[in-house]
């Protein structure tokens, strides 16, 4: 079994501007910059052969190259179940295409739709039962984040592994995005 996800790799330029950010939450589990991504269809665990079949489905996804600002921070979950904290992605039409057609690839591979509402982000933390109040603090402290203009010229099948220091990605494949 090989855990895998359809993502966009964040520039190292954008990446030193978030990882300044990366502070102030005390028992926060924050990404390393080579980790930071936009995911586009998380696949979850397949067998090899599914796999090869995400991978190849991939591979005939078209789609331009992309620019891109991150804007805005926040959070998954409520009170104490916030587990996240993320950066959050401007409002992108041919992103948002992007993102169905890796999930119609992901379907045609066998697996299963998306139920969840596309909401592109880069999570920068992951949290453990944090204080809301702490976590409230951040989001003001921070919700001025914007980037400036970054292009996206591939995306990338990724694999993760779960270590007792987080997850670890590597780059298994990447898909050119070429103009019309």
């Amino acid at each position: 079994m090989i855990r895998l996800f359809a993502a966009l790799a964040v520039p190292d330029e954008i990446a030193e501007g978030l990882a300044r950010r990366q502070n102030g939450l005390a028992g926060a589990r924050w990404r390393p910059r080579e980790a930071l991504h936009i995911t586009l269809k998380f696949a979850g665990d397949l067998r090899e052969d599914v796999a090869a079949d995400l991978d190849a489905e991939l591979s005939t996804v078209a789609g331009e190259p992309l620019t891109l600002e991150l804007s805005g921070v926040g959070c998954f979950g409520e009170g104490a179940d916030i587990h996240a904290v993320w950066a959050g992605v401007d409002d992108n039409p041919a992103l948002k295409r992007l993102a169905k057609a890796c999930d119609s690839a992901a379907r045609r591979a066998g697996l299963a739709a998306e139920a969840r509402v596309y909401r592109p982000h880069v999570t920068l933390a992951y949290l453990r039962r944090p204080d809301p109040d702490k976590v409230a603090w951040w989001i003001q402290a921070n919700n001025l984040l914007h980037s400036p203009p970054f292009e996206v010229r591939s995306f990338g099948l990724y694999s993760s592994v779960v270590t007792d220091a987080g997850s670890r990605y590597q780059l298994e494949r990447e898909y050119p995005l070429t103009p019309p």
